[in-house]
This record gives structure tokens, sequence and C-alpha cells, in this order.
């Protein structure tokens, strides 16, 4: 596997903001509602149903999102999406690097992160992988702000900062039209069409 530093892979960065128009050439985007400097909304292609809380405000050029899916709403995961200059050529992992998280001055998650990139897509992702990713969503509903390292082997941590400011309404809206969902979807299986 290819191994790029933190600093060489966002000098390659452009600008955004992750919005509805980001996933509409993909996902239809429906539902937003603003939570201070987070927002949650529904994504959805066909049957397929992403239920996101993301913050949009910290930075022009990178977010942080808690996601879940219909039917394993119970399974959320954690990515952070940057905005490259072009779009890519092939899906791949780049990276798989040691990561931390905190809010606040809470305690420190130690886990890894994988840098990966989708073919024909400008963004380029960071999917977290914490044991502890619960106590991580219980603290960022009541904190002020999540700190994020990436170890960069023989060089400094990279960090970036995100704001929790509406976090806690984001992901409870999040959580509960994933619910809503599924006990809609309940009895629509093909048996019982």
């Amino acid at each position: 596997m290819p191994h790029f530093s933190l600093p060489r892979l966002f000098l390659l960065l452009g600008a955004c903001s992750l919005s509805a128009n980001t996933y509409a050439a993909t996902f239809d985007t429906r539902h937003a509602e603003q939570h201070q400097h987070w927002q949650s909304l529904v994504l959805t292609l066909g049957e397929e149903r992403h239920f996101r809380a993301v913050e949009t405000h910290s930075y022009a050029d990178a977010t942080l999102s808690v996601n879940t899916t219909q039917g394993v709403c119970d399974l959320p995961w954690l990515e952070m999406r940057v905005e490259l200059d072009q779009r890519q050529q092939a899906s791949r992992a780049v990276n798989l690097v040691p990561t931390r998280l905190r809010v606040d001055e809470a305690t420190r998650h130690e886990g890894m992160a994988e840098f990966i990139t989708e073919r024909g897509d400008n963004g380029f992702y960071v999917h977290f992988y914490l044991n502890e990713l619960d106590d991580l969503l219980d603290e960022m509903h009541s904190g002020e702000t999540i700190y994020l390292g990436f170890d960069q082997e023989e060089r400094e941590p990279w960090y970036m900062t995100f704001s929790l400011e509406g976090a806690a309404m984001a992901i409870e809206r999040m959580q509960a039209q994933c619910a809503s969902s599924a006990s809609s979807a309940t009895g629509q299986g093909r048996e019982n069409r």
C-alpha cells in the first residue's frame, strides 16, 4: 500500500463544504436541518438509506460526520471528508495510521484512521476505527470541541479540531430518523409485498 504523509496529501486540498450538493450526483439528500454548526440529513439511493449528522463549520475544506444506515442504526461510524483538487481515478486505501480523538478534556480515544479515495469522487475520506465509539459519541453530546490527531511516523502528529456546537441535536435527530425509518420499513420486505 502506498504511503503519503498527511501534509503532502492536504496540500492537494481545495475549498469544500459538505452540503446537499456534494452527494446530489449519487445520493438524494432529504430532510436537511441545521443545528448551529452541525446539520442532520438523510441520504437516499433507491432503497438505500443513510442518516448523517455533519459538522460543516470549522473548515472550508473538511467535514466531520457521524453516520448510520437503515436497519443497522446501532452501528454508527465516524468519518471525515476532505475535498481534493480533482476527481480520483481509483478507489483505494491510501494509508492506515494510528489516531487519537478527544472531546474537550475527556478521555483520549485511540484507534486507527484509514485514508481512502473513491473513483470518480473529488473527496478524500478518513474512516475511524475505534473500540470506544459509543463513549466518544456520548462525550460529543456535551462537549464543545473534538480534537483529532494523526500519527505521521517520525514527524510530529497532525491535528484537526471541530466544533461540537449543535452536535447533540444533530446526532439525536440522525438516530431518531434512522430508528423511525427502521420501524416503518418493518413489513416492507419482498415476502410482504
